[in-house]
C-alpha cells in the first residue's frame, strides 16, 4: 500500500462518518492516569495499535508498569510497545534516545548510562495519536506519531551541537537473545527475545533514518565491537552520529512479533514516506471516528474530557498483533495467517469482563467478533482459552476463564454469525472449566475450593461460578440440555461457602470455616480483597443472595455496611485497594457493579445516589485522576457506561441497570446504522435522582434495558430530581433480575470444631444453610445417622456429613478428619510470625499437619526480616535422637530457606546445650517453591525441651526484583522423634 492510497482510505473512512466531523480528540487527556496508581502512559498510539511508541521515565517499581510516572522530571527515552494500566511491568522493547554531548568521544556514556535527560512537563503535550517534549539540556525537539504498526520520531536539534542517538535493546526486561544489523547506513534491522511478565516475547524491528548517518557503533556489555556491521547478545547498544550542522531527522519503525520481513511489509505498507504531520493527521482521524462512535455532551468541560479520555483508554488495548498480510505470532510460537478477522493480544479479562467487553459490545461488535476469532486461535494453537494474554504468552495471572462471559455475551446478542464458531467455543468453554489446575478438580469434586488445598478459594470459587453460569447459557442456546445442567449446578457453588451466622462468603478448611474471622482483613483466601469486597459477588444470582440473607431488608442492610462502614482494612497491605467508600473499594474491580446492586431489592434511588458519588470523586482530569489501575480499559469503560446510566452487572445477561446519568445528550453511533439516544431533562450538578423515564415516547417504568432495546435504535429520557422518587421501580416486576430458579442444589453442610488435632476428646458440631435434616457417619463405611447434638470425637475419625429430605433425595457429601495425638505438646515462639501466616498459631508447628507447596493455604508460619526460634515442651523428660524442622523457598515470592538451621536440648527449659548445626546446598536462587527438611540424627539424649533457631536470609540481594527488602522465613512442622 503506498503512501497517498493509505490516506486516501482514512478520508474515505472520515468522510462516510457524519459525527467524526466533531473534534472528539480535542476532550483527551492521555497524561490521566499517568500519575497516582493509574499505570497509563501518555504517548503516541493508533487505536488499539500493535504499537506505543512512548517515553520511559521510570525503570523499575509498581508504579512504573508502564514505563512512566507523571511524578518524574528525568526520561530516558521512547520506546515502542508499552502496557496500559496493568499491576505487572513488561514491554519497553527498543529503546530511541537523542542526546548531545560536547565530545565525539561517547564511550564513557555506555559504560556510565549517562543517557538520560531532565524534562519538564511544561515542554510535554500528548494527544491522540501524538506526543512531544522538549529535552532542555540536549536542545532536542522530539515528536512522536504512529499508524496501527509503525511509529515515526521526528527530531530538531540545535545543529551547532554534537547530536547523537542512542539505540538500546537492552532496556527493561531480562534479554534472551537479540541482534541488530546495519543494512545500510540508512537502514537498521533488529530482533529482541525477552523475558519478564511474559516469558517469552519475540519482538521484531526494521528502523530507517530521513537522513544517512555521519557514524555508527556497537556496544555488546557496553564493550566498542570493532568492524561487524551487526552484534548479537543480551545487552546490545547501537550509538548513531547525527551528521554535524543536521537540524532535523526523521526515524521510522515498522515492528512486529512474527520477523524481519513483517516488520518490513509493516513499515512499507503503512509508512511508506517521510511526512510526519501526514501520518499524524492520518492517525488523528482514526481516533476521531473511533471516540465519534459515542456523541457526548455535558454542560462541564471538565466532565467533557473526563469521559472522551475514559473512551480513549478503552481504545488502546487489546493491541493488533497482525501484520499487513494477516500473519501473525500464535500461542504456540508459530507463525499462522489468519483466515477471519483480525488478531489481537492483551488480554486483561479478569479486569475487563466486568464492563469494557459489554460496552464494546455496543460501539465495536465487528471488534468483538475479532476477539472471539482471536480467542478461537488461542485454544486451537494453544490448548486453552485465554486467561491474561499478551504477546502470545499465556501468564495466568488473575483468576478465572474470563474469555468464557465474553464469548457467551457475544453469543447472546449475536455477534457470533456461525454455528460451527459456536460449538468450537462451547467446547473450549468446557474445556478450560475442567482443567485439573487452580483448584478445577477440587471444585468438580467438593463443590467448592478449601482454603487448605488452594489460595484465593473464596475468589476463585465465586468468579469459577459465574463463569460456569456463563456456559450454562451458552449451552442452552446452542440446546446442549446435559451441559447446562452440569453447569448451572456449578453455578451455585456459592452456595457451599456462605456462613449464614454472619452472611458472609468465608474460607472453609477441612469442612469448617476458618476462624477467628474478620471481613475486613485482607488475605490469601481473596483475590487482591476482603471478605467485604467478595460477598456481593453472585451477578449470576443476585436473588439467590438476596434470599440467602433473609430477603430485600437484610440485603439492603448488608449493603449499608459495606459502603457505610469504616474504610479501614485489616491483614496485609493491598496496594489496589484503593478508593474506598467504607469498604467499597472502587480502585480495583471486584467492587465495580455493587453500587448498582440496590436496584435488584428494590432501590434504586441508593443506586443512583452512590452512582453519583463515584463519578464525581474517584475521577478527575488530572494524572492522578484514577483511585486505582487503569486495567486495560476496564476503570474507564465503567465511567463510560455510568456517565450514559448504564451498568452491565451481569455483564453476560444483556440488561444494563440504570445508575445516574451525568449528560445532557449522549448518542451512540450504533454498527447497524441505528442511533440510540440518552438525554437528561432537568440535569443539574445536585439532580442526581431518575425521577421518571421515557423511552421512545413512552413512559418507562423499569430500572433496566436490555441491549436488544438499545441495539434497535431510539430515545432514552431520564427526567432529573434532586429528591430521590422512591416508588420508581421499587416492586417486583420492574427491578432488574438475576436469578437462578430452576435447577437449585442442595448446598453441603459444615462442621465447627476447636482445633483438628486433639489430645484425648474434642467435640464437633454440624451445622447448615439449607432445608432438610442433617446426617452424619463416622468413616467411610459407616451408617448414616440422623444428627441431634454435637458429637464427641475420642478417636482419630473421619466424619461424613450431608442433608437429608428423603431417602431417595440427599445432597452431596463433606468431610472432616480429627486426628488424635499422643502427646500434648506445648510451644513457645521466641519471634513474631506475621499475621498473615500463623499455620493455626504455635500448636501448628507440632500438629501433625505439613504444609504443602503453596504457601498461601494457610500451612505454613511466616516469619519476615526475623530469625525464626522456638522451644518445645514434650511435657515430660523423653529419650530422642533425631529432630527435623521443614521449610519452604520461594525466592520468586521473597522466601528463602534459613541460612542455617540450630537445634539444642535442655532438661530445665533453662540452660541449653547444642546438638549442632545443619546449613543446605539449596541455590538462592531457585524461584520456584521447594520444600526442605532439616533432618539432625544424633546419639539418644534425655531432654524436656527441645529449643529450634533459624538463621534469616537477609536482606535481598540486588540481583533480585525485591532488592533491598527484607525477606521471609517460612517453616511448619517441628518433628521431635
Amino acid at each position: 500500500m503506498n503512501r497517498i492510497s493509505f490516506l486516501l482510505i482514512f478520508s474515505l473512512l472520515i468522510s462516510v462518518s457524519g459525527y467524526s466531523q466533531k473534534d472528539f480528540n480535542q476532550y483527551v487527556n492521555p497524561f490521566v492516569g499517568t500519575g497516582g496508581h493509574g499505570h497509563t502512559y501518555p504517548g503516541a498510539v493508533y487505536p488499539f495499535g500493535m504499537m506505543q511508541l512512548s517515553p520511559d521515565t521510570r525503570l523499575t517499581g509498581w508504579d512504573g508498569c508502564s514505563g512512566y510516572h507523571y511524578s518524574d522530571s528525568v526520561l530516558y527515552g521512547f520506546s515502542h510497545t508499552h502496557l496500559s494500566g496493568t499491576g505487572v511491568s513488561d514491554y519497553g522493547d527498543l529503546l530511541i534516545k537523542p542526546f548531545a554531548d560536547a565530545s565525539l568521544d561517547i564511550d564513557e556514556y555506555i559504560t556510565d548510562k549517562k543517557f538520560s535527560s531532565e524534562f519538564s512537563h511544561k515542554g510535554e503535550h500528548a494527544s491522540p495519536g501524538y506526543y512531544s517534549v522538549y529535552l532542555p539540556n540536549d536542545a532536542i525537539n522530539v515528536n512522536l506519531t504512529t499508524t496501527a504498526r509503525c511509529g515515526m520520531h521526528q527530531y530538531t536539534f540545535n545543529p551547532e551541537n554534537h547530536n547523537k542517538v542512542l539505540l538500546d535493546l537492552e532496556h527493561r526486561d531480562q534479554v534472551i537473545y537479540s541482534k541488530l544489523q546495519f543494512v545500510n547506513d540508512s537502514e537498521i534491522v533488529g530482533v529482541r527475545y525477552s523475558k519478564a511478565w511474559a516469558q517469552n516475547q519475540k519482538f521484531y524491528f526494521v528502523l530507517r533514518l530521513s537522513e544517512p548517518i555521519q557514524h555508527k557503533f556497537l556496544y555488546v556489555n557496553d564493550t566498542l565491537m570493532n568492524g561487524p556491521n551487526f552484534a548479537i547478545g543480551t545487552d546490545v547498544k547501537a550509538i548513531l552520529y547525527v551528521p554535524q550542522g543536521l537540524e532535523n531527522l526523521t526515524i521510522k519503525v515498522g515492528i512486529s512479533a512474527t520477523g524481519i520481513e513483517g516488520a518490513r511489509k509493516n513499515l512499507e505498507a503503512e509508512m511508506p514516506g517521510w511526512d510526519f504531520n501526514e501520518y499524524k493527521s492520518a492517525t488523528e482521524e482514526a481516533w476521531n471516528k473511533e471516540l465519534g462512535k459515542i456523541d457526548y455532551t455535558h454542560p462541564s468541560q471538565e466532565k467533557m474530557r473526563i469521559f472522551y479520555t475514559s473512551l480513549y483508554h478503552t481504545m488502546i488495548v487489546p493491541n493488533l498483533f497482525m501484520d499487513v498480510d494477516s500473519m501473525y505470532l500464535g500461542r504456540d510460537f508459530e507463525v499462522h495467517k489468519s483466515e477471519k478477522g483480525d488478531y489481537y493480544t492483551v488480554f486483561s479479562l479478569w479486569d475487563t469482563y466486568r464492563a469494557y467487553h459489554p460496552l464494546m459490545t455496543l460501539i465495536d461488535r465487528k471488534r468483538t467478533l475479532d476477539f472471539i476469532y482471536t480467542f478461537e486461535k488461542q485454544y486451537k494453537e494453544g490448548g486453552l482459552l485465554p486467561v491474561w494474554e499478551f504477546a502470545s504468552n499465556e501468564t495466568f495471572c488473575m483468576i478465572g476463564y474470563h474469555s468464557v462471559p465474553v464469548i457467551a455475551d457475544a453469543i447472546a446478542k449475536g455477534i457470533v454469525p456461525d454455528r460451527e464458531t459456536m460449538d468450537i467455543m462451547l467446547e473450549a468453554m468446557i474445556h478450560s472449566s475442567t482443567r485439573p489446575h487452580h483448584g478445577l478438580d477440587a471444585l468438580m469434586e467438593y463443590g467448592y475450593i478449601s482454603s487448605d488445598q488452594e489460595s484465593e478459594s473464596v475468589s476463585k470459587t465465586l468468579e469459577y461460578a459465574y463463569d460456569d453460569w456463563c456456559i450454562a447459557q451458552t449451552a442452552a442456546i446452542l440446546g446442549d440440555e446435559e451441559v447446562f445442567n452440569t453447569y448451572i449446578d456449578r453455578a451455585q457453588a456459592f452456595k457451599n461457602i456462605y456462613d449464614p451466622e454472619t452472611g458472609f462468603f468465608r474460607p472453609k478448611a477441612n469442612g469448617a470455616f476458618v476462624k477467628p474471622f474478620d471481613p475486613r482483613e485482607v488475605n490469601f483466601n481473596f483475590t487482591e480483597a476482603n471478605a467485604w469486597q467478595y460477598t456481593f459477588y453472585v451477578p449470576q444470582d443476585v436473588q439467590g443472595y438476596i434470599n440467602l440473607l433473609g430477603g430485600d431488608a437484610q440485603f439492603i442492610e448488608k449493603l449499608d455496611s459495606l459502603f457505610m462502614g469504616c474504610s479501614k482494612t485489616t491483614g496485609r497491605n493491598q496496594a489496589d485497594i484503593t478508593g474506598l467508600i467504607g469498604q467499597y473499594a472502587h480502585g480495583n474491580e471486584p467492587s465495580h457493579h455493587m453500587a448498582y446492586l440496590y436496584a435488584y431489592a428494590g432501590q434504586p434511588w441508593r443506586t443512583q445516589d452512590y452512582c453519583h458519588q463515584i463519578l464525581n470523586n474517584m475521577y478527575a482530569d488530572a494524572p492522578d485522576g484514577l483511585s486505582g489501575n487503569e486495567d486495560c480499559g476496564q476503570m474507564s469503560a465503567w465511567y463510560v457506561l455510568s456517565s450514559l446510566g448504564l451498568y452491565p452487572v451481569n455483564p453476560a445477561d444483556g440488561y444494563f441497570v440504570f445508575g445516574s446519568p451525568q449528560l445532557q445528550r449522549a448518542t451512540i453511533n450504533l454498527e447497524n446504522g441505528n442511533k440510540f439516544t440518552i438525554s437528561c431533562t432537568n440535569y443539574g450538578e445536585n439532580n442526581k435522582y431518575i425521577a421518571s423515564v421515557m423511552l421512545n415516547g413512552s413512559e418507562y417504568p423499569y430500572s433496566y434495558i436490555h441491549y436488544d432495546d438499545i441495539f434497535k435504535g431510539g430515545n432514552l429520557v431520564f427526567t432529573m430530581s434532586d429528591k430521590p422518587n422512591r416508588e420508581f421501580a421499587s416492586t417486583q416486576g420492574y427491578r432488574p433480575v438475576s436469578a437462578i430458579s430452576n435447577n437449585q442444589i442442595i448446598p453441603v453442610p459444615y462442621f465447627e470444631f476447636d482445633k483438628q488435632t486433639f489430645n484425648k476428646k474434642t467435640k464437633l458440631e454440624i451445622h447448615k444453610n439449607f432445608d432438610g435434616a442433617l446426617q452424619y457417619k463416622i468413616c467411610e463405611n459407616g451408617e448414616w445417622k440422623f444428627y441431634k447434638k454435637p458429637l464427641k470425637i475420642k478417636e482419630s475419625s473421619i466424619v461424613f456429613a450431608r442433608i437429608h429430605f428423603t431417602d431417595e433425595l440427599v445432597g452431596p457429601e463433606t468431610s472432616c478428619k480429627l486426628i488424635k495425638i499422643d502427646q500434648d505438646l506445648k510451644v513457645q515462639l521466641l519471634s513474631e510470625y506475621n499475621s498473615q501466616y500463623t499455620a493455626g498459631g504455635s500448636h501448628g508447628l507440632v500438629d501433625y499437619q505439613r504444609g504443602g507447596s503453596d504457601f498461601r493455604t494457610g500451612g505454613w508460619q511466616g516469619y519476615l526480616g526475623t530469625d525464626f526460634g522456638a522451644i518445645v515442651d514434650l511435657g515430660k523428660k523423653k529419650t530422642i535422637s533425631k529432630i527435623t524442622l521443614s521449610a519452604l523457598q520461594e525466592a520468586r515470592s521473597w522466601i528463602w530457606l534459613p541460612t542455617y538451621v540450630e537445634f539444642y536440648y535442655s532438661v530445665d527449659g533453662e540452660t541449653f546445650t547444642s546438638l549442632g548445626k545443619l546449613e543446605h546446598d539449596v541455590s538462592d536462587r531457585i524461584l520456584d517453591a521447594k520444600l526442605y527438611e532439616f533432618v539432625m540424627e544424633f546419639d539418644a539424649v534425655e531432654a524436656r525441651y527441645i529449643k529450634v533457631f533459624g538463621k534469616n536470609y537477609g536482606i535481598i540481594p540486588d540481583w533480585h526484583l525485591g532488592a533491598g527488602n527484607r525477606s521471609w522465613i517460612f517453616v511448619d512442622e517441628i518433628i521431635i522423634e
